[in-house]
């Protein structure tokens, strides 16, 4: 009888699906977004995975006081309640230790968004579905580092977002699904990306069912090689405006470099009644391209001031309408309060040429 009781309980027990673990890799803070988006379709009933560990970059300075602080991945993992021993922060993806305590994991897939560290072949081969990784660009366009800036210094129209399988080569991975996002003239880069990562975690989400059953693989499609185009890292030397270029190039490169690093330029604040003349550097926060017409010649060096806005001419006869700046040690302010500061003072350009603006 006893054996039977068993025999009954255990033919009526219902069958324990065990979840795949997933090991999601990712570093900033628009990867949180990824993330929530992983940890929440993880947690519903009918999911078949889970997020068995998360790796990202190690503690850095940063901030204000620059702390030495975790990742912002780190720190909302941890404020999700996610185990810290189940978060790691190799310096490099290929060091032993890391990659002994990944294949202990036995990780089914991985997922990047935004690691910052260059995956090795080693690591390539450890998950058994491979990796995935969400690109903020339409690839093969715009593959490396920084595709959402350069991508905004071109003045695109049109980007997006790629799903794509990671091989060794830079993001030049077979695209599982893309996702087309128009692009607002006004918009700046750290806000683009925060769209891009929305609309690439739920795109990631949408397909994770063809990637777990194998037929991501076969739909895959291999990224046309002719028409690649590079987005290498954006450098603090390349924040210096030239007002000899053209406005749109300028009002571009403004909204690309929003963030970080910035984008910089020299001006000359003139007092008429003692001829004094004050050279200063200041940040352009927000631009616009300026309507007006042609700027006159003999007005090509005066910084004048209409409707709350600092107009600068600038190459080929058009003129920048700055609206905000933020002088060195200062808060942001906009262009009415810096006019007020300057207490009937004039402002005058510093003439220098592309070249010596990329040399300072």
């Amino acid at each position: 009888l006893r054996r039977l009781i068993c025999f009954n309980a255990s033919a009526s027990a219902p069958v324990l699906s065990k979840k795949k673990p997933l090991v999601f890799m990712g570093s900033p803070q628009v990867a949180a977004t990824v993330l929530d988006a992983l940890l929440k379709s993880s947690s519903s009933p009918d999911s078949n995975f889970e997020v068995a560990a998360i790796i990202t970059q190690p503690p850095s300075k940063r901030e204000r006081g620059r702390k030495i602080l975790p990742s912002h991945v780190a720190e909302h993992a941890l404020e999700r309640g996610f185990p810290s021993d189940l978060i790691f922060t190799p310096e490099r993806a290929g060091e032993e230790m890391f990659l002994s305590n990944l294949r202990d994991l036995q990780p089914e897939l991985c997922v990047t968004a935004a690691y910052g560290n260059i995956l090795p072949t080693k690591f390539l081969k450890i998950p058994k579905l491979g990796t995935v990784n969400i690109h903020p660009s339409l690839l093969p366009l715009y593959r490396g580092a920084a595709p959402v800036q350069r991508a905004l210094q071109d003045g695109v129209k049109e980007t997006g977002v790629s799903l794509a399988f990671t091989v060794r080569a830079l993001d030049a991975g077979p695209i599982i699904a893309c996702e087309r996002l128009k692009v607002d003239d006004q918009i700046k880069a750290p806000d683009l990306l925060e769209l891009l990562f929305s609309q690439g975690s739920e795109l990631l989400i949408r397909e994770l069912p063809s990637i777990f059953d194998g037929s991501a693989k076969l739909k895959a499609q291999p990224q046309d090689d002719s028409k690649v185009t590079l987005a290498p890292k954006v450098t603090p030397e390349e924040s210096w405006l030239s007002f000899d270029q053209d406005a749109t190039l300028l009002h571009n490169k403004v909204r690309a470099f929003a963030g970080w690093p910035g984008t910089r330029a020299k001006i000359a604040i003139i007092d008429e009644a003692n001829g004094e003349y004050e050279a200063l550097d200041i940040k352009i926060i927000t631009t616009r391209v300026s309507a007006r017409g042609n700027v006159p010649e003999n007005e090509v060096d005066d910084i004048t001031f209409t409707k709350g806005a600092l107009v600068i001419p600038c190459g080929g006869s058009s003129a920048l309408e700055v609206l905000e700046v933020q002088l060195p040690g200062k808060k942001v302010v906009n262009a009415d309060a810096f006019r007020n500061g300057l207490r009937g003072r004039k402002l005058k350009k510093v003439r220098q040429s592309s070249q010596t603006a990329n040399q300072l």
